[in-house]
């Protein structure tokens, strides 16, 4: 893996987005391990240390698949590109601000400021760009955010309406869903950070679960985000060679699991061709 030069962040929205993350992240991990599972199981219960496990291999893969998604290099730059000579002037650009030939599904990123290679989208929440290298890294991260939040709202739910039910089953509660954060500071109470956590996990399961639904739906397609026409579809599985790699079946459990994509992200004249011809 290509490392980038300039992994951090440069604008305001992408930084206050990726440090609210590499807050939350931490925050909800500490928060159902140590406040809601001893409140809900026996310490020394099969599901306290299952609990544990569970939380501690999410945890890993969402900080490990954020790191290698942020540092990963999927941008033009060191990429050896050479315009085939029938190549079809429609799918090849010049980027005058990269100075550089681009290939099919390559685009200049303005906030990134470099062409990405089969560029799928910019991604705020880490501050970089979805391309062909790292889009894996996108969608486990996705995946097990997915996992956590939806998991840590069932637990969520048994720990706010049933363990501390007494303290919330009141009409001033429908208030403090409303507006949470405005609601903390008139009742800075324990209570108060139990439901705005329990609402936090449940908005994160809501959104990546719309997000996973979307971007695995592409990978089905082999299309991507700002592409409307299947020109590049392989079928199922090669699709998600393209993303996953040749080890896809394990690629999913860890993002230090080697698994070598299947192409080289420029050369897609063929393919467009061929698909073309069918549509």
């Amino acid at each position: 893996m290509k490392i980038r030069t300039r992994p951090f962040p440069r604008t305001f929205s992408d930084w206050a987005t990726t440090l609210f993350l590499a807050l939350a992240i931490p925050l909800t991990y500490w928060f159902e391990l140590w406040i809601v599972t001893p409140a809900l199981f026996s310490i020394d219960s099969f599901m306290c240390a299952f609990n544990f496990v569970l939380g501690t291999f999410i945890l890993f893969n969402i900080v490990s698949n954020m790191m290698a998604l942020i540092l990963c290099n999927t941008s033009i730059i060191g990429q050896r590109i050479v315009r085939p000579t029938k190549a079809s002037s429609s799918l090849w650009k010049f980027c005058a601000i990269c100075e550089s030939v681009t290939p099919p599904r390559s685009w200049h990123c303005t906030t990134c400021n470099v062409c990405i290679l089969k560029r799928d989208h910019h991604c705020m929440f880490t501050g970089c760009c979805v391309g062909h290298h790292n889009q894996r890294y996108f969608i486990c991260l996705v995946f097990y955010l997915f996992i956590g939040t939806a998991y840590s709202s069932v637990l969520n739910t048994i720990f706010v309406w049933f363990v501390h039910g007494v303290e919330y089953h009141t009409t001033i509660t429908i208030f403090k869903i409303i507006f949470p954060l405005a609601m903390l500071m008139f009742e800075a109470s324990v209570y108060q950070y139990y439901l705005l956590m329990y609402l936090l996990n449940m908005i994160g399961a809501v959104f990546t679960g719309f997000l996973l639904f979307y971007h695995l739906r592409n990978v089905w397609r082999g299309c991507l985000t700002h592409e409307s026409l299947r020109q590049f579809d392989l079928g199922l599985m090669e699709n998600i060679r393209m993303v996953f790699g040749v080890r896809w079946y394990l690629s999913w459990t860890s993002p230090f699991v080697k698994s070598d994509l299947p192409f080289d992200g420029v050369d897609w004249e063929k393919i467009y061709e061929k698909n073309t011809k069918n549509l």
